[in-house]
């Protein structure tokens, strides 16, 4: 029997859509590009600019956290936090430098924290509409990525891996590292559990 034209039009979209769904858009970061910490909160959104990276000052007057959050949304809430127990101040600059690392450095050029991957070769940045912001190889290939330091909360497309951590904040305004959360197995079954440890 034969299926009738809509059935195949459904079987085509369900065996592309994994496809589709998987296939990122983004807009290259190049080389040397840098955002400072100040009361504008410039930042690299994603193509659909559902995401951010960049800055977001904490309480007022408080130091900056280099972050991602949802940038549609008015609560503008954190998903990723690099800098978390060492906050910026106002004046900082993160700059994906020219020979490959992310650097947060304050205003006297010491350095906060760095996103370095495991080979140096990054030819740009990237903003996915995943939430995952990437630093790239000139093949395209994920050198480093947020997404392997999970922060804050997994967004829908981010594993965390058995024996890996997630690490929240304290409290709503203090991003300090607060609770962590392991990912175990239990007879083959996957639970969070939570480790007492705020270091």
């Amino acid at each position: 029997m034969a299926l009738a034209p809509p059935y195949r039009l459904s079987l085509f979209l369900l065996l592309v859509m994994p496809v589709l769904v998987t296939a990122q858009t983004y807009r290259n970061i190049s080389l040397g590009l840098s955002l400072i910490a100040s009361d504008s909160n410039s930042s690299w959104v994603s193509p659909s600019q559902e995401f951010a990276f960049g800055f977001r000052q904490i309480g007022t007057g408080g130091g900056y956290l280099l972050a991602i959050w949802f940038n549609k949304i008015s609560e503008r809430t954190i998903v990723w936090s690099a800098n978390r127990n060492n906050l910026a101040p106002k004046g900082s600059k993160v700059e994906l430098t020219n020979d490959g690392p992310l650097v947060l450095n304050d205003p006297k050029g010491q350095q906060i924290w760095s996103g370095s991957p495991s080979r140096t070769a990054v030819a740009y940045a990237a903003m996915l509409d995943t939430g995952n912001f990437v630093l790239a190889g000139q093949d395209s290939d994920i050198l480093w990525q947020s997404f392997d330091q999970p922060t804050d909360t997994l967004l829908p497309t981010q594993t965390l891996s058995q024996n890996g951590t997630l690490h929240v904040p304290y409290s709503e305004k203090n991003y300090s590292k607060g609770r962590n959360w392991n990912l175990i197995r239990i007879c083959s079954v996957p639970f969070l559990s939570e480790i007492n440890s705020r270091k």
